[in-house]
């Protein structure tokens, strides 16, 4: 632990913690969910509420009239969809910039990010089990590379060398220039922005499920969420050239290889309306 706090207290460009996130999940979990105590977590970030109107009444959803406030917008279309929309407005604001050291273009890693939640919200509608959990951990398993970004650019040259030729993974080229990986560093800054231990411990191992327990069933999802997002021509930078898949995770989740195809088409059908939804 001591590694990683030290790594991440030197950076001096991380966004602000995205701390309504685990609050609205420990409200969302209550046995009485209260609308107005979400409602009351959101109200006091106008840009953030300007933005989940917006998106409520877009086109998307199609009410005839526009909701006027967060109490109908959250009476309209649920509070877990209204979760959704926060979690994406909050992702786009973390993840949005550049990051020169994984060769990441402004707006790469949020894409990338958008898009693994979707894929693996699309396959626990599926298989069941709760979609705020697997949604939040998707969206944040790369935040990491915020962290790392700036380490990484003097090495970029060996960073290439290392992963192009396929001698090694990415998070194995992190491993022997940095000494860590993003996984890590990723699972310990949000166990410091105080995410549930669930998502600190999926985020950690997002590329090895089964050491994720008690949460490898979740890691398992981003871990799918992830690769099925590279199929479908979301990757990013360098990482593109060194994906590596978990054959465990599929058995984690009960699936056989041949269940992965028709998952890739659900969720290739949400994507583009997802990313649609979350444009200017």
């Amino acid at each position: 632990m001591d590694k990683l706090d030290a790594i991440i207290d030197r950076v001096t460009s991380l966004p602000p913690a995205p701390r309504i996130l685990p609050d609205l999940l420990t409200a969302l979990h209550k046995e009485e969910v209260d609308a107005a105590e979400v409602v009351r977590l959101i109200k006091f970030d106008p840009v953030l509420t300007a933005q989940v109107l917006r998106r409520c009444n877009s086109v998307h959803f199609g009410f005839a009239e526009p909701a006027q406030d967060l109490s109908q917008a959250v009476t309209r279309i649920g509070m877990n969809e209204i979760y959704r929309l926060v979690a994406g407005v909050i992702g786009e604001r973390t993840l949005g910039a550049a990051q020169r050291g994984y060769g990441i273009e402004q707006g790469e890693l949020w894409k990338h990010s958008a898009v693994t939640a979707v894929v693996a919200q699309t396959i626990v509608r599926e298989l069941g089990g709760d979609e705020s959990l697997v949604f939040t951990a998707a969206l944040l398993h790369d935040i990491g590379k915020l962290v790392l970004s700036s380490a990484l650019e003097a090495a970029y040259a060996e960073v290439i060398a290392k992963t192009e030729t396929g001698e090694c993974s990415f998070l194995e080229a992190e491993r022997a220039i940095l000494g860590v990986d993003h996984a890590a560093i990723g699972g310990r800054l949000l166990s410091r922005w105080n995410f549930p231990e669930q998502i600190v411990r999926a985020v950690w191992h997002h590329h090895d499920p089964a050491q994720a327990r008690p949460a490898e069933q979740l890691a398992a999802y981003v871990h799918l969420g992830d690769l099925l997002a590279h199929l479908l021509g979301h990757g990013y930078g360098i990482q593109a050239y060194a994906v590596r898949s978990r054959p465990e995770a599929l058995a984690i989740l009960g699936l056989r290889p041949g269940d992965v195809e028709p998952l890739l088409l659900k969720a290739a059908e949400r994507v583009e309306e997802t990313l649609a939804l979350s444009s200017p």
